[in-house]
């Protein structure tokens, strides 16, 4: 930002170029300029073409469970023998985050969650090492862990629902299954499977009474039939010239062959199986249940079967259905592979799929994704239109036209660094583009900017001015740029899910500023120089910046001079400006302005999940989701139902995390909503659901039902919204504070869809084995365990061979469903002993029954209940349960005789007293807003670094560092007036406009340090600067809320779109008042930082005037004292801000028209030797425009100003060519002679501009 005293600026060398002016010389006439152009736009499209689409970013967070069986033991005994020796394995393994687990009877499941950004095929090699390497440490009984590791690339991007009022369960499974194999031929599909139907099955139940009377054991069965049902090769046979492989057996193929078999001799006949037993071919039992619902809506959304006009048949009280779910390889694109899937499908209608047999759409990530991808892309297209429309109204459409250019080489260029860094297309990064643009379009207005107004100062449009204009602004520009991006990067560390999740913001961001910086040395001189305007055109612009630039200069003395020379005012000014602050941050007090992570997003589905009391048959939990699904299907936003019962949906990312793939009990149940698509209902998803909560809530506590109502949530999942994790010392008094803590929940007004992780008791029934009769009759325990096992049902014998089966076929041996309840027959049932003797299984024992365990959940090595509830209403944030929840907690005195102790930020540090940790959603956005902040100080740090390290003082830094506080004046009362909430992403932006601001004020600082070294006075140059920078500072943030403004409709980045708007809206216009106090407040700084003297200008400059053009102007215009003064200057300074305003508009309407009217004939233009011009007095030398006169070349100048005493007339000028007078010397060596006189210190009052008075 220095300049040199031997640079001529009409042909600048090499050595004072800097690195902008180098690269303008470089490629402003070199023919690489518009191939590099033309490579940049191809990269472009290529990376748009081949980087993935989806529709959120993706998230590697590998979860490994592992289960095993440990049988006969109690919760509490599987807990200790064996889940705790697992869990500390695990804990030791690098990369692990958290190790969670649930021990119930017989066996437990261990999860395993590593850290965010772990791959899950080298955290899956070191678990598997982990157990390997302690296979030794196993309890006796414990079975082989079975290990299942699941990641975000398991969610199914496509389920499709198949379903028929004429084809039964078994057949859609078995139809599910042959479509879901040829579906597997799609490229880049990864794991697939089917949900619901009925598996065919062949069942040999066996009845007690004719065991007995046949004397026919169930050993005896599952030996024939076993026995029965194998077929293998025997060896190789040479027979002359030939070798062959000899085979012997045969499979069974049928219930025939079954129950043709002989299984023993009864008095001299044989007995068959079909003697003791009934061989049915057909499926298996009924253990889920899987149903389609069509609602008000279905036909008119657009998808599914709606080819025909009836939309096929309708379903309104359900029919049996399968749903076929389809994941998609890592990495590959979501988009084209759900496309790829659906084409198929299309393929396989009519053909392989009958015609009798529906197909809907019920998960389409890929379509949801493409529609996101390319709603955005098109707001990236008007953004970057009224970026261009902007800039053609303020500088014309030669100057919009290099604008138009080079932001889709920027964008485009950012997008293939998106592929090469590995991000997806998706909606997180496409709102990092979009906002972007508001951002680095203002290098491009920079440079263009001042090229313009240097050209319109030299009266020519020569390639060396060019060059010039870009050395002048390029060190404030480039350190500008770093500012952004130094602002921007820190926010690349956030810890958590919430990290990977909002990460291509500053990412992409930073390399979209970076990559703009170069394309505005590059691509806009080069760009500006073959599209420049022609001469009069340029003096057409200059009389119109004369007229603007005298208009700023009144504005900005009115505003600034009574702040500048009064300190009463500037104090008054100052104080109201921190109350307006205070007040501002009082509307979090408040909750006027209410603080959450993310709002949730308008979503066209979301699930309710049923629970019923543990011990519920299945047919039961079916009659109650049956008689909830009826109450859905009558809103008229729903397109249809899928109905789960005793089996999990297909889950999705946020049932990846709370293990909804586990819901399998015959209790439990989900049921899918789909919506018509967000543009054709005028409720919200997150609207949606409060109406079905109201609705379903009090119909499923009159049936003894728990529902939840679980949207997508919009940023990384959890467990919950709320989550209370209760430690204590023992089971007893952690169950007993989690039962009255989901009371207190309950008791909330905001907390919804309350549950605990307590099981309620229910009953079950044992065989309790009689061992002394048992071992005098010859029989042993495991000889009755093996007996009751085989007849309780799913007891596999082998399985039928079919040829074209896609899943096994098996052959149970069980007693009919029936007669298993029915413990009198059950007692019949026959036990051989050691002797032969068939023994009734009631002389061996006798049945009680017992209560089921509570299971044992364990965190972190620790034991733990959870109870959970989610949010509603105006303060859906957790903070605010949290808070409500704290008030109901004071006082309460746990089983234990303490207080309970709450924790926000991690587990209490002593479990032998009650404590509850809060966790949930609110540990995701402590942590956000906690790193976000260490992110914003860090951002800080490098910005004064950078600022310190430019102007080379502590002072000046600070000054230009103010306005960023100050932007939360507008942030906040902006989101109080559209009623959002205080999001993550609205801090994003908060951060992002320290990095905007700081721009502003550095070319702000620049300018008067500038005019400084030029020998004006500290006040006259503030003043300066503010009327030389204000327009590029207007379109800037013009451009800023032009981008920011097309995502305002997007709910999760309505809070970016706030920030941005109102902080740089309000930030703009503080900038141009607090920059120039903070600069003559500490004027030493700026002098120091300057190389000037005390006395306000150059070590030469004539001691200030009493009668300045600052002292006249108060004194023409009655510059008030005291707070009224400093009140009244403020709203004055506003008043004509506005008259401003309103004058460039009407400027640039009246260029629109003029563009858009006929052109005529215009006439010749006078040249300048046609016209001389009288000697005037030579304007203060400037790197910016003031309204100084205008060259000689301009044959409008009627009259020059009277020269002062001071400073000798300048001759007149040649030609147009010639640059001004004022101009031949550099700023540090220029003569005192060129000085303006005292009083004429470059601030324009009435009638000083050649005897004009404007």
């Amino acid at each position: 930002m220095t300049d040199h005293p031997h640079q001529n600026r009409d042909d600048p060398g090499a050595e004072g170029l800097g690195l902008a002016g180098r690269l303008a010389k470089a490629f402003i006439t070199s023919p690489l300029s518009p191939l590099l152009l033309v490579a940049c736009l191809a990269l472009g499209l290529a990376g748009l073409a081949l980087t993935p689409r989806q529709e959120d970013p993706q998230i590697s967070v590998p979860m490994v469970d592992i289960f095993f069986s440990y049988s006969g033991m109690s919760a509490e005994q599987v807990a200790s023998l064996a889940t705790d020796p697992l869990e500390r394995l695990m804990s030791e393994i690098p990369g692990v985050e958290h190790v969670f687990s649930a021990s119930e009877r017989d066996g437990a499941m261990v999860t395993v969650q590593f850290e965010v950004g772990e791959e899950m095929g080298p955290s899956l090699v070191k678990l598997n090492d982990k157990i390997a390497s302690n296979l030794d440490k196993i309890p006796p009984g414990v079975s082989q862990p079975l290990i299942r590791p699941k990641g975000v690339d398991d969610v199914p991007v496509v389920t499709l629902t198949l379903w028929s009022h004429e084809v039964d369960e078994g057949a859609l499974r078995a139809l599910g299954l042959d479509v879901m194999q040829r579906l597997k031929e799609v490229p880049n599909t990864a794991q697939s499977f089917v949900v619901g139907g009925r598996s065919d099955a062949i069942k040999v139940e066996v009845f007690p009474e004719r065991l007995a009377g046949f004397g026919i054991g169930l050993d005896e069965i599952a030996r024939t039939i076993r026995a029965a049902n194998s077929e293998r090769g025997v060896g190789t046979v040479e027979a002359g010239a030939s070798s062959f492989t000899l085979y012997t057996g045969a499979f069974l193929t049928s219930a025939r062959d079954i129950e043709n078999l002989m299984v023993g001799v009864h008095q001299g006949q044989p007995t068959y199986i079909r003697d003791v037993a009934l061989v049915t071919e057909g499926t298996d039992d009924a253990t889920s249940m899987v149903s389609y619902y069509t609602g008000p809506a279905y036909g008119h959304d657009g998808h599914g079967a709606a080819a025909d006009a009836a939309h096929g048949p309708l379903a309104p009280i359900g029919a049996p259905a399968v749903t076929i779910a389809v994941a998609k390889k890592a990495g590959s694109n979501g988009v084209s592979v759900a496309d790829a899937v659906l084409a198929y499908v299309e393929r396989l209608q009519g053909d392989l799929i009958p015609d009798n047999v529906t197909v809907e759409v019920t998960r389409n990530y890929g379509e949801t994704a493409n529609e996101k991808v390319n709603e955005l892309i098109f707001k990236l297209f008007v953004v970057t239109g009224a970026v261009t429309v902007l800039i053609w109204l303020a500088l014309g459409i030669r100057a919009a036209s290099v604008v138009l250019i080079v932001i889709p080489v920027v964008i485009l260029v950012t997008v293939f660094s998106a592929y090469l860094l590995g991000y997806t297309i998706d909606r997180v990064s496409l709102f990092a583009l979009i906002f972007s643009i508001g951002i680095l379009v203002d290098d491009a207005i920079v440079v263009v900017e001042n090229i313009y107004r240097r050209w319109l100062e030299e009266g020519q449009c020569s390639e060396s001015c060019n060059v010039d204009a870009v050395r002048e602004v390029g060190n404030p520009t480039i350190l500008a740029t770093f500012t952004v991006i130094a602002a921007l990067l820190p926010m690349g560390f956030v810890s958590g899910m919430m990290g990977p999740y909002m990460e291509p913001i500053p990412a992409l961001g930073s390399v979209a500023m970076l990559f703009s910086l170069f394309a505005a040395f590059i691509f806009t001189p080069w760009l500006a120089q073959r599209i420049r305007p022609p001469m009069h055109l340029l003096e057409k612009a200059q009389a119109k910046e004369h007229r603007q630039n005298l208009a700023l200069n009144r504005f900005f003395v009115r505003l600034l001079v009574p702040l500048l020379t009064k300190r009463v005012n500037g104090w008054a000014f100052a104080v109201g400006l921190l109350a307006v602050f205070v007040a501002s941050l009082g509307l979090f007090y408040t909750t006027s302005v209410t603080v959450k992570m993310l709002p949730k997003d308008n979503k066209p589905e979301y699930n309710v999940t049923v629970n019923m009391p543990e011990g519920t048959p299945m047919p039961v939990t079916a009659n109650v989701v049956a008689r909830l699904a009826e109450e859905l299907v009558a809103l008229p936003e729903v397109v249809a139902l899928q109905s789960y019962v005793g089996t999990a949906s297909p889950f999705n990312f946020n049932g990846l995390v709370r293990h909804s793939y586990m819901r399998a009990d015959p209790w439990q149940a989900d049921i899918q909503v789909q919506l018509v698509p967000k543009h054709d209902r005028d409720r919200s998803s997150e609207d949606m659901a409060a109406a079905t909560r109201e609705i379903l809530t009090p119909i499923a506590r009159s049936l003894g039902a728990r529902i939840e109502v679980v949207e997508m949530p919009p940023g990384p999942p959890v467990l919950q919204t709320m989550v209370a994790e209760i430690y204590g010392p023992d089971a007893a008094t952690r169950r007993a504070v989690a039962r009255d803590v989901e009371a207190l929940f309950e008791q909330a007004e905001t907390i919804v869809d309350v549950d605990a992780y307590l099981q309620a008791p229910y009953p079950s029934w044992r065989f309790v084995v009689d061992r002394e009769k048992a071992s005098r009759r010859g029989v042993s325990v495991e000889d009755i365990n093996r007996q009751l096992d085989m007849v309780m049902g799913g007891f596999i014998l082998g399985d039928v061979k079919n040829e074209r089966a896609v899943e096994p076929r098996f052959i149970y041996l069980q007693m009919p469903l029936a007669l298993r309840g029915q413990f009198g027959r059950l007692g019949q049932l026959p036990v051989p002993s050691a002797s032969g003797a068939m023994i009734p299984l009631t002389e061996l024992g006798h049945f009680e029954q017992f209560q089921i365990d509570d299971p044992v959940y364990h965190k972190d090595l620790r034991a733990v209940e959870y109870v959970t509830g989610d949010v509603a209403g105006r303060l859906g944030a957790p903070i605010y349960g949290i808070f409500e929840m704290e008030d109901l907690l004071d006082g309460y005195t746990t089983p234990d005789g303490v207080r309970v102790d709450t924790n926000y930020i991690g587990p209490p540090a002593d479990s032998m007293a009650s404590a509850l940790e809060w966790t949930g959603e609110w540990t995701v956005t402590y942590e956000t807003f906690r790193d976000m902040g260490l992110a914003f100080g860090a951002a800080l740090i490098l910005i004064y670094i950078l600022v310190v390290w430019e102007f080379g003082n502590f002072t000046l830094p600070a000054i230009v560092m103010a306005p960023i506080p100050l932007t939360l004046i507008g942030i906040v009362p902006g989101h109080w007036l559209f009623g959002a909430s205080f999001t993550a992403t609205s801090m994003i932006g908060f951060i992002a406009l320290a990095g905007i601001i700081v721009r502003n004020s550095i070319l702000l600082v620049d300018f008067s340090m500038h005019a400084v070294r030029r020998g004006m006075d500290v006040q006259d140059a503030v003043i300066n600067a503010c009327q030389t920078r204000t327009r590029p500072i207007l379109i800037t943030a013009a451009a800023l809320i032009a981008g920011s403004s097309v995502i305002l409709s997007d709910p999760i980045f309505q809070g970016m779109a706030i920030s941005l708007m109102f902080g740089g809206l309000v930030s703009t216009l503080l900038t141009l008042v607090v920059i120039p106090l903070g600069c003559v407040s500490f004027r030493k700084a700026l002098l120091n930082s300057a190389g000037e003297d005390d006395m306000g200008g150059g070590g030469v400059a004539a001691p200030q005037d009493p009668k300045t053009a600052l002292a006249r102007a108060r004194a023409e215009r009655g510059a008030g004292g005291g707070l009224i003064g400093g009140l009244v200057a403020v709203l004055r300074g506003a008043v004509d801000l506005v008259v401003l305003m309103v004058d460039l508009i009407a400027l640039g309407l009246r260029k629109l028209v003029s563009a858009l009217a006929p052109r005529q004939e215009r006439p010749a233009m006078a040249t300048a030797a046609a016209a001389p011009v009288p000697p005037e007095p030579a304007p203060a030398p400037s790197p910016v425009k003031e309204p100084a006169p205008k060259p000689a070349a301009k044959p409008r100048a009627k009259t020059a100003a009277k020269p002062s005493a001071k400073a000798p007339p300048k001759k007149p000028a040649k030609k147009p060519a010639q640059k001004p007078a004022g101009r031949a010397a550099d700023k540090r060596t220029a003569k005192p002679a060129s000085k303006p006189a005292p009083g004429r210190r470059g601030i324009r009052l009435k009638g000083q501009d050649g005897g004009r008075n404007d």
